[in-house]
């Protein structure tokens, strides 16, 4: 066994057993450890306003202090990087929609306490679209739109 195998074989080994032992002390219980249900009925909607009321409850939300980093033009719609943030406080959910997609809910993030509001991934992207970002603060939803165009083999805008 290679010196930089081993290394990943025994920090594989310490966090399993370290996730163990916290389970066994009960410092961590298994519901805590799996993620939340998969909102089935948003990844099924194919149409914008059907995905939001599915993930959020509501399609009629107000603009929020949301920043969304993505490119203006994305050459490769098959990995477009996205970054969502906001200087909002008490926020604990946060999700994103990709308008003209087939299937317009992307994601959804539900914070624990203390944690920062942002997040950062890569979508696929149909084609040219808005991108919408919601985020719940105060148990409010509110939203932010930046349009990303999609460009086919990286020419045109």
């Amino acid at each position: 066994m290679t010196s930089n195998k081993r290394r990943v074989f025994l920090k594989g080994t310490l966090a399993a057993g370290t996730v163990g032992v916290a389970v066994g002390a009960g410092l961590l219980t298994p519901s805590q450890l799996l993620a939340a249900a998969r909102p089935a009925d948003a990844f099924a909607a194919r149409d914008f306003s059907a995905a939001m009321e599915a993930a959020l409850g509501k399609t009629d939300l107000p603009e929020g202090d949301i920043d969304i980093t993505a490119p203006e033009i994305a050459e490769n719609g098959m990995v477009v990087p996205v970054t969502v943030e906001t200087g909002m406080g008490d926020v604990d959910e946060m999700a994103l929609f990709v308008v003209e997609n087939g299937a317009p809910f992307t994601c959804k993030y539900v914070l624990g306490a203390g944690a920062a509001p942002m997040f950062a991934t890569r979508i696929k992207m149909a084609g040219s679209s808005d991108v919408v970002a919601a985020v719940r603060s105060g148990g409010n939803w509110y939203s932010a739109a930046r349009e990303v165009k999609v460009t086919i083999g990286g020419c045109g805008g």
